[in-house]
């Protein structure tokens, strides 16, 4: 029997879909025109590892049969060849998917990782310098660039103008724009080693960031001039003042010092207990309060003025973190810094006590450098530290003269 020509083909065509069911129109071994309802696409069934299936290739409206019969006959060919053509179909699509999720540009994925990061940051500070840090020195250069197509020398491209002129900022980028190339790769935008990576890589094309720069200090006064600087401090008037004093006197940092609340405090005991949110190693942290200290807290008492121990300006708000600083620059010590007086504490500690560096690092609140130590260490050396901070109260209360030789507390050590 003849093959059916053209016109003839499709006025059959025509006529089976008005009936529902599998039509065979010929032409092509396994094409169908399947009618259900209302609806009409053209079917290739064929048989693969023993098992039947059904491909669909199109509606009847979008599909003439010569175009339905030719993509049959490809989708044989593949039969022939062993090749499944839903599997291919479905590997066309994956690749399709891949090309698309491709064109993720960097900015995206920024946004993409800050998004789903942002509950991470200890507060809505450090998002935004995430933000700033990389849309200042890497967005220019890749912001609007498929994300997959960022490489080494590109990354390089933005590191070295400031490896050695900006080496802390440029290190942090570094960073940060590892951690977005390594989300876009998790999100399948990107494959392949990320190229802004350090060991093995960036390492041995950028000198390492303590050989290119010098680390700055914070301004600290020798300790030996801490009795003078108190009687001067403590002419000063207003809250900046006297949360200056108390940071000192505490050895703390003073964003913990102005953000302490009065609930953080039991006089009674002469203890302020920082909760571990507020803290920089996420611990608590129980500071022993000397007598000059709890004066300051005294004093503060008197003019109470809501939750904060050191309220500011505005309502319901600590004191600024510019109003130490301000302090100091009516002192005309503005080259001091209010993290400074830390260090001294520090240096006074080490070179004119016995206290055992355990104790000093534990009333500075840093995390102890051994870690078997810091595992067998359990305690918080609470009551060493009291008497520590009381001799350094005590010290900075009277200005040595010139001279005077500072004698070492004690010939034991206390451990």
């Amino acid at each position: 029997m003849g093959q059916i020509k053209a016109p003839m083909a499709e006025k059959a065509s025509a006529k089976l879909s008005r009936v529902e069911g599998f039509h065979a129109v010929g032409g092509v071994p396994g094409l169908y025109l399947h009618v259900l309802g209302g609806g009409r696409s053209w079917i290739y069934r064929y048989s693969f590892a023993g098992k039947r299936r059904d491909l669909g290739l199109g509606s009847y409206g979008d599909l003439t049969l010569a175009e339905a019969r030719e993509t049959a006959r490809e989708q044989r060919k593949l039969v022939l060849q062993g090749i499944d053509p839903i599997e291919a179909r479905r590997e066309q699509g994956d690749t399709r998917k891949a090309a698309y999720a491709g064109r993720f540009t960097f900015q995206q994925c920024l946004d993409g990782y800050l998004d789903a990061h942002g509950d991470g940051w200890r507060n809505p500070k450090h998002r935004a310098q995430w933000r700033t840090t990389l849309e200042t020195y890497a967005c220019p250069t890749i912001g609007t660039m498929n994300v997959a197509a960022v490489n080494t020398a590109l990354v390089l491209q933005i590191l070295e103008p400031i490896w050695k002129t900006k080496t802390e900022t440029a290190t942090r980028l570094r960073g940060r724009i590892e951690n977005v190339l390594a989300w876009a790769t998790v999100r399948k935008y990107r494959q392949g080693e990320n190229p802004a990576r350090w060991k093995n890589h960036l390492d041995q094309l950028l000198a390492k960031p303590s050989k290119v720069s010098t680390v700055t200090h914070h301004a600290a006064l020798p300790w030996r001039e801490m009795g003078g600087f108190m009687v001067d401090l403590r002419k000063q008037e207003g809250i900046g003042a006297a949360a200056l004093e108390f940071a000192i006197l505490t050895a703390a940092r003073s964003g913990e010092v102005r953000g302490a609340t009065w609930a953080e405090f039991d006089l009674p005991a002469a203890t302020w207990t920082i909760p571990a949110e507020r803290m920089k190693m996420k611990k608590e942290h129980r500071v022993p309060l000397s007598v000059d200290a709890l004066a300051v807290l005294a004093r503060m008492q008197e003019c109470r003025l809501g939750a904060h121990v050191f309220p500011g300006v505005k309502e319901g708000k600590p004191l600024s973190d510019m109003s130490l600083t301000a302090v100091l620059r009516r002192m005309e010590r503005g080259k001091l810094t209010a993290h400074g007086f830390r260090s001294a504490f520090q240096d006074w500690a080490a070179e004119s006590t016995s206290y055992a560096s355990q104790v000093v690092e534990m009333s500075l609140a840093h995390a102890i450098g051994n870690k078997v130590e810091a595992a067998y260490r359990r305690g918080d050396l609470f009551d060493k530290r009291a008497r520590l901070m009381a001799e350094w109260a005590k010290f900075c209360a009277k200005p040595m003269q010139v001279g005077e030789v500072v004698q070492i507390k004690g010939g034991a050590r206390h451990g």
